[in-house]
């Protein structure tokens, strides 16, 4: 019996650090391409976002599902983990441009500047969000998990990621472009950005109830149980 619960355990184990990997990878990603702004055409409006945009929804998914599995303290360590991190590439990008490139070199100093030179202020911009944004959805996924004790899972992964979002929108946007862009411009980034989110989020519900049901067949859990390795 105590061999079955430790090789289930090693398991849990093992998938919760899968899905911290893929956040810390997601998240990193969002900061190196944050510069780069593009027009996502659905049909029935085209969204102006930067890049980053794309991969960031599948932050919130994990968070929900290690909120959901493995519990408030557990998702927050993968978000510390997921801002130190952030704070070791910042350091990373400043070397790597302290040193000029070589003649010879296939990206040129004023390549790797042009890249990356703002990279600074996305990730500074993007961790000031982060903070605010994702212990917030935490904090907000475990309010309604509590007040509906374990039920509607719906409505905690979608009310705590709306919100959530649309505070990590706002800080991101205005901190890149406040003094630089015009407030209609702002505003309008804002709004696109945001919608755009609480559409992915939408679309995650889908994903997130076959995968809480796997977790919870695979390890007998009750609705609204938690994980413990």
């Amino acid at each position: 019996m105590n061999t079955t619960k430790n090789k289930k355990q090693q398991q849990a184990g093992f998938i919760y650090l899968v899905f911290a990997a893929l956040f810390i990878a997601s998240l990193i990603t969002c900061n190196l391409i944050a510069n780069k702004f593009v027009t996502v055409d659905m049909g029935f409006h085209v969204f102006t976002v930067s890049a980053g945009v794309l991969p960031y929804p599948l932050t919130f998914l994990i968070t929900d599902i290690l909120s959901e599995i493995y519990g408030q303290k557990r998702t927050n360590q993968v978000v510390a983990a997921g801002l130190f991190s952030s704070i070791l590439i910042l350091g990373i990008l400043y070397i790597g441009n302290a040193f000029p490139a070589i003649a010879d070199s296939p990206v040129s100093q004023h390549e790797y500047a042009t890249v990356f030179q703002n990279s600074w202020k996305i990730i500074l911009a993007s961790m000031a969000a982060y903070l605010a944004a994702q212990f917030l959805d935490i904090r907000i996924f475990h309010f309604w998990k509590k007040t509906t004790k374990g039920k509607h899972l719906w409505l905690r992964n979608n009310f705590s990621t709306i919100v959530s979002q649309l505070i990590d929108t706002t800080l991101v946007v205005t901190i890149i472009f406040i003094g630089v862009a015009e407030f209609s411009f702002i505003k309008d980034l804002i709004i696109d950005g945001w919608f755009f989110k609480v559409l992915f989020a939408a679309a995650d519900t889908i994903l997130i109830y076959p995968i809480v049901f796997a977790f919870r067949k695979t390890f007998n859990l009750k609705p609204g149980e938690e994980l413990d390795f």
